[in-house]
């Protein structure tokens, strides 16, 4: 899976997901350090990324500019988690959402769950 991974997420976490076979890039690496988040959705959309992310905000925009792409995988509550248990819970919910991520949604994952919700949302 191709992913961009949000400044709220530590580098680490794009590190572990490369090692585990993905293409990965942290917003730090394409110079994103204070871009808005409609200009990361924009990157991501343009280099066919899901964005990875802690920051809520993103499923609105989506909804309000009834985009079809790209598609989101919002960490909830990942305050104090190390970056090898989000790691953990990216890689044992990724198998059940990768088509709904790759068809255009926004996938939350939280503790023991998961919620998706097809692009565009209303």
């Amino acid at each position: 899976m191709r992913f961009l991974v949000d400044l709220n997420l530590s580098p680490r976490l794009a590190t572990g997901l490369r090692d585990a076979g993905h293409d990965v890039v942290h917003a730090a690496e394409v110079d994103l350090f204070a871009a808005p988040d409609a200009v990361l959705l924009e990157t991501a959309r343009e280099s066919d990324r899901v964005v990875l992310t802690a920051d809520a905000d993103f499923g609105t925009l989506l909804a309000r500019t009834r985009a079809t792409t790209p598609s989101v995988l919002y960490l909830r509550r990942v305050q104090g988690r190390r970056v090898d248990e989000l790691l953990a819970l990216i890689q044992a919910n990724l198998p059940m959402v990768k088509d709904a991520l790759a068809e255009g949604s926004v996938v939350v994952l939280g503790e023991g769950t998961a919620r998706i919700r097809r692009l565009p949302t209303v």
